[in-house]
């Protein structure tokens, strides 16, 4: 996969790849043509504008009469600097006052979806969060992208946005669903890169948490247990204490960032975890059984 440069996004090299990738059967070319008409032109339906070339040539090569089309490009301005290319009204054919049913074939409706994305669809760079969104131009070509959507079995999010509403994921996994779903397979791969990347990092992050956690607990009854050890000697005196205990008692004081099991490790003959868990226990409850100063 090519990697993105300074000069490119996410969103526009899908588009350009998309944008050039061959659609070969015809009914999946008609299916094509019409959505780049319906979600790509204005609220009259006879122009139709982008600001990615590959996109109006595409667009240009699926109409019937190539020869009676042209594509006119348009400079840009001193804040929008990128051009504008556009098929004009007297050369588009008109659309039908109303659109057919969605089409029972998965191509075309996936070849419709594609044209939606390509005509009116942005994709955010997942670095900086996981979002798709739609703009389409009227409220019938909104209603009818929820409706090719939901025959794919995604469920979109729909919210107004200056006048128009707007059709939006957020769900990574409704994201690579319909990524795939269009052919976008280079946006794809870099998302689920990037997805792969995210949440090796994130299992790294909980597993230093983790690690941080149980050590930050093992030095507070490290520090707990060295002052109960240091009352029973105040109290009894070391040599009061049984040999086994005398010896956990003198590891512990000498060795007080160590873990039980290398403190058992010390002892001779070495003892268990459990075992020297068994005579902190027991120095604790010494310890717990004297009284109070005065």
């Amino acid at each position: 996969m090519a990697r993105l440069t300074a000069t490119s996004t996410l969103s526009a090299d899908a588009k350009d790849a998309l944008a050039r990738e061959p659609v070969i059967a015809e009914h999946c070319r008609a299916a094509l043509r019409a959505s780049l008409i319906r979600f790509g032109c204005d609220a009259t339906g006879r122009v139709f504008r982008t600001q990615r070339s590959a996109l109006a040539r595409l667009l240009w090569s699926l109409l019937d009469d190539r020869k009676e089309h042209a594509i006119r490009k348009i400079a840009g301005t001193r804040i929008v600097r990128v051009p504008t290319y556009e098929i004009d009204h007297t050369e588009l054919p008109a659309t039908q006052p109303e659109a057919p049913k969605i089409s029972k074939a998965r191509c075309d409706r996936r070849m419709e979806l594609r044209g939606a994305f390509l005509a009116c669809g942005s994709l955010a760079s997942p670095a900086r969060g996981y979002h798709v969104e739609f703009v389409p131009p009227t409220d019938a070509a909104t209603d009818r992208l929820v409706a090719l959507l939901r025959a794919e079995g995604l469920v979109p999010k729909v919210a107004p946005r200056k006048g128009r509403r707007i059709v939006y994921f957020k769900d990574v996994d409704a994201i690579t669903a319909l990524l795939a779903g269009i052919g976008a397979s280079r946006a794809l791969l870099h998302l689920e890169d990037v997805r792969a990347l995210k949440e090796t990092k994130n299992r790294i992050h909980r597993l230093v948490n983790t690690e941080a956690a149980n050590v930050d607990r093992a030095m507070r009854a490290a520090a707990a247990q060295r002052e109960a050890i240091a009352l029973v000697v105040a109290s009894y005196g070391m040599r009061r204490l049984s040999k086994p205990l005398r010896e956990a008692a003198e590891l512990r004081l000498a060795h007080p960032t160590e873990t039980l099991a290398e403190l058992g490790r010390r002892c001779s003959p070495p003892a268990k975890k459990s075992t020297m868990n068994g005579r902190i226990a027991a120095l604790l409850r010494l310890a717990h059984g004297i009284p109070p100063p005065p």
